[in-house]
């Protein structure tokens, strides 16, 4: 018996991590791979993709590296040839790029600013004006764009670019859905909350608490109903299901994958 997304072909981007441990691309390969894809696994730094090589073949998956900077159109262009060259075809596109910077709009350079449009939004658009065609002409498609619960709500500090533009991806999803419904393409988001995944203790902890990885940890779980912290693989469990044929009559949504903290009003 075959797996949910046998023999399917699927790009994940920034299939990497910064860190050992489960991130939400590592996790989303790896996760794909169980389930029988054949992963083209795509990360701007091709070291940071060695752990999760290692795990998809430890989970008797397939895996092919591509580097690539999803910011730069023709760097994106080479890639969705490269995949489709290799496998002839792209079933399933995880677009799972992005990341944050801390500041208001005074507080924010105007650099800082852009960067954040470019890797969080323009990344997932270059990747859909690639992808789209080639699934336009198999007549059938699956993509999944991983947005943050910071584009719904405020999360604890203020970070203008990265929620303005993980709003812009759960509503360019949304647009996009409508447009390619009719051609057999879905597209959905995943909306993670404030997981504990390696970019806590690599980054985020120096940004928000001085390097205290424990206050950093306790304050985010305070905000969490369920009163624990997902990671990596709670993301990739919702990206899978959106990616697989159970969600066949699913487009232009979200999952989100927070432990309830984005319907609490305080």
């Amino acid at each position: 018996m075959g797996g949910r997304l046998q023999d399917k072909v699927a790009i994940v981007t920034g299939a990497g991590c910064v860190a050992p441990g489960w991130g939400n691309g590592r996790a989303t390969a790896v996760r794909f791979a169980e389930e029988g894809a054949r992963i083209f696994a795509v990360d701007l730094k091709p070291e940071s993709v060695e752990e999760t090589v290692q795990h998809v073949k430890e989970a008797g998956g397939e895996i092919v590296v591509h580097q690539c900077d999803v910011t730069s159109g023709e760097s994106v262009a080479a890639m969705v040839e490269a995949c489709a060259r290799h496998y002839g075809r792209v079933d399933v596109l995880v677009n799972n790029v992005g990341g944050s910077a801390h500041g208001g709009p005074v507080e924010m350079t105007e650099e800082v600013f852009q960067w954040q449009v470019d890797f969080n939004l323009k990344s997932v658009f270059l990747t859909l004006k690639n992808v789209l065609p080639i699934m336009e002409r198999q007549k059938k498609g699956a993509i999944v764009n991983v947005a943050s619960s910071s584009g719904l709500r405020w999360t604890g500090s203020p970070q203008v670019g990265y929620a303005s533009t993980k709003a812009g991806v759960i509503q360019m999803s949304r647009v996009v859905a409508v447009q390619y419904a009719s051609k057999g393409i879905r597209v959905n988001t995943v909306v993670p909350g404030q997981l504990h995944t390696p970019m806590v203790e690599a980054r985020l902890a120096g940004q928000r608490t001085g390097g205290d990885v424990g206050a950093l940890l306790a304050s985010r779980i305070k905000r969490i109903p369920l009163g624990f912290m997902g990671d990596g693989r709670d993301t990739a469990n919702a990206a899978l299901f959106l990616a697989s044929d159970e969600a066949r009559f699913i487009t232009g949504t979200e999952i989100v994958v927070d432990g309830g903290m984005t319907v609490r009003c305080d």
